[in-house]
């Protein structure tokens, strides 16, 4: 009887022994998954890959706020660059970050321009010269201010 729960014993050891050293069925061995090695799997990119990626600035709170401002001021009204930054600073912004929010806005400044001119001409009348000196005035370019006499007609 011995004999026979001593085999018994050495039988079901054995038996777990077996079982505990058989490979996964998982297409490939521990030391080839990225998990368990901590490198990355072919393809991906590693943590250096990853590290320049976020490396990039982020855009601060008080950047993405004077972005928007300006965005907000450009769906409301016509602005030169210039006088938009000069708008973003009496709002209390840094010069930083009011030329960063203006610049976010990729605006087509010559339209802006045009439109700035069209307003004007809508409050009162000014001959050519008097529109380019009061969008020049306003901050735009002589070119940018030409423009916008030009697209108004005069």
């Amino acid at each position: 009887m011995k004999k026979k729960l001593g085999a018994l014993m050495l039988a079901s050891v054995l038996s777990v022994s077996v079982s505990a050293c058989e490979i996964p069925e998982d297409s490939g061995t521990a030391a080839d998954r990225a998990d368990v090695n901590n490198k990355p799997a072919k393809g991906e990119k590693g943590d250096k890959a990853a590290a320049k990626k976020d490396s990039k600035p982020k855009e601060s709170v008080s950047q993405a706020n004077a972005r928007e401002a300006a965005a907000n001021y450009l769906d409301y009204s016509a602005f030169s660059r210039t006088g938009l930054i000069k708008q973003l600073k009496f709002e209390g912004y840094s010069e930083k970050d009011a030329v960063y929010g203006v610049d976010a806005q990729k605006a087509d400044w010559m339209k802006q321009a045009a439109a700035s001119g069209e307003n004007y001409l809508e409050m009162s009348s000014f001959s050519r010269q008097g529109l380019i000196d009061q969008l020049k005035f306003e901050g735009f370019t002589p070119e940018q201010a030409a423009f916008g006499a030009k697209k108004n007609g005069l």
